[in-house]
């Protein structure tokens, strides 16, 4: 069934207070993509985020970000007092966020609510239901609490060091910050639950998106450090990038530790298994990031400064998908994101798999009439995305784009000018034979590039835009709704 959906990041939400937040606006959205006959809300990964507050390296893959938390639903719940908070400086441009005001004001009014919960015990049964059933929980405490034990530094240069025998201890003999980290999950799920809730009633299934790594400060490499390529001293052997593409011509660089694929296998893919399980809890649809590295990743030796010498090793490949659908079932609800350096033999294993690749008509126009992007070459089983947030908007592509390929979309579009690049651009994806589309929300906008979400390879200002309140509304859901007609993509 033809489908489509908007990419819109939970922090871009116009909420109060700094950040877009699980609150009120949150709602809201949803009733607009109702309202404008789409099908889908696709986010970024909700995870805490560390240094340069990226959600693709994050401090955990199963915790979510306690920034989200909405600050007046707590009020309604009677942990907080709106007096708590609504005279902080969460930072007072709110087309962008500030990660390091809310870093301290939202923690201690976080840390206000559960003073409160401990006072008066509100929902401490759900708390304790909570605590003794999400497996992850227990580890996730002992890591966020002696990291803060020993100055927020990575679990690596602690002067402590803990075993998993030692967690039990650690939590009884730390429990009032160990129980906060833990409050914190669960009011973050409560109020995220009570969300995707509130979508799936109105027809609206949220894509999730899983990074396929996870960073090496994370409470998942300091638990169970043998899931990783690492050394005896639990450092990494090589580290994880991408070789020289369009997005950087010496690669990028993740640096986040590699898989010991040999030693998960035998085990038939445990930790992979319990951490899909999860998202598929969470998310209706899961997109799993940088998917060709099932297929063969790229390493590169730990210490060098770019990613332009590194090589190839091959992964787990349709083995691991078998496993995975033997315990879950063969309908899986996945998108692979399949872009980069993509070979015959990944391909091959998307065909396997099944799963509906992506196609993202930025990159269709710099290979000529020949690129696998451009609409007449796509087969049904695919998403395409006019742009990803790892991209420029569509109207900042057109103004600072290659100009021969520029010129070749405004062709291969036939592009009116009174029409609006973006809404041509859209119009595009709309009309394709790809099952499901999905627009980011500043094309809609028509933003240029300063509404861009990323710039891969870089640090500083990224995954910080906003959109300013109101702007979803319902002429513009008209709008949509009308062309999300046209092209049979609604539900209704």
């Amino acid at each position: 069934m033809r489908s489509s959906g908007i990419l819109m990041p939970i922090f871009s939400l116009p909420q109060k207070y700094g950040i877009g937040t699980l609150g009120k606006k949150a709602y809201e959205f949803v009733d607009f993509l109702k309202e404008a006959g789409q099908t889908y809300w696709q986010i970024l990964p909700i995870n805490p985020t560390t240094y340069g507050d990226s959600p693709y390296s994050a401090l955990s893959s199963f915790a979510g970000n306690p920034y989200f938390i909405d600050l007046e639903m707590l009020v309604s719940d009677g942990f907080l007092k709106r007096e708590d908070f609504e005279n902080l400086d969460f930072g007072n441009d709110f087309t962008k966020v500030n990660y390091e005001k809310l870093s301290v004001n939202k923690t201690s009014v976080l840390k206000k609510a559960y003073d409160t919960y401990k006072t008066k015990g509100i929902l401490r049964e759900k708390f304790e239901t909570f605590k003794n059933g999400e497996e992850w929980l227990k580890s996730y405490a002992v890591y966020m609490t002696a990291k803060e034990n020993n100055g927020d530094k990575a679990w690596y240069d602690w002067d402590e060091k803990i075993s998993k025998a030692d967690f039990d201890n650690y939590i009884v003999e730390n429990s009032e910050k160990a129980e906060y980290y833990m409050f914190v999950q669960f009011i973050f799920y409560k109020q995220w639950f009570a969300l995707k809730e509130y979508a799936n009633e109105n027809g609206i299934k949220i894509i999730g998106d899983m990074p396929f790594y996870v960073s090496m400060d994370s409470a998942e490499v300091f638990s169970e450090p043998e899931q990783f390529d690492l050394d005896e001293n639990l450092v990494p052997k090589v580290v994880s990038g991408c070789p020289p593409d369009a997005f950087s011509e010496k690669g990028q660089l993740w640096g986040t530790p590699v898989y010991n694929f040999e030693r998960m296998r035998k085990d038939g893919y445990i930790w992979w298994k319990k951490r899909i399980e999860f998202c598929l809890k969470i998310y209706d649809v899961l997109r799993i990031d940088h998917f060709r590295a099932f297929e063969s990743y790229y390493t590169v030796k730990n210490g060098e400064k770019d990613a332009v010498n590194g090589k190839w090793i091959k992964g787990p490949g349709i083995e691991f998908f078998k496993a995975v659908k033997k315990d879950f079932g063969k309908e899986l609800p996945i998108i692979a994101e399949d872009l980069g350096l993509i070979t015959d033999e990944v391909r091959e294993l998307l065909k396997e798999c099944d799963f509906p690749g992506m196609k993202v008509l930025q990159f269709a126009f710099s290979a000529g009439c020949e690129s696998e992007y451009l609409p007449h070459r796509y087969d049904k089983n695919c998403v395409v995305y006019t742009g990803t947030h790892d991209n420029d908007t569509i109207i900042g592509w057109h103004n600072n784009g290659d100009r021969n390929e520029v010129e070749f979309a405004e062709k291969y579009i036939n592009y009116k000018s009174d029409e609006g690049f973006n809404w041509a651009f859209i119009r595009l994806a709309m009309a394709s034979v790809a099952d499901t589309a999905i627009f980011t929300m500043q094309d809609f906008l028509g933003l240029d590039s300063n509404a861009r979400i990323n710039i891969p390879s870089t640090v500083g200002d990224n995954w910080n835009w906003r959109i300013s309140d109101g702007c979803t509304n319902s002429w513009l859901a008209k709008i949509i709704y009308d062309m999300t007609k046209l092209y049979s993509r609604t539900q209704k």
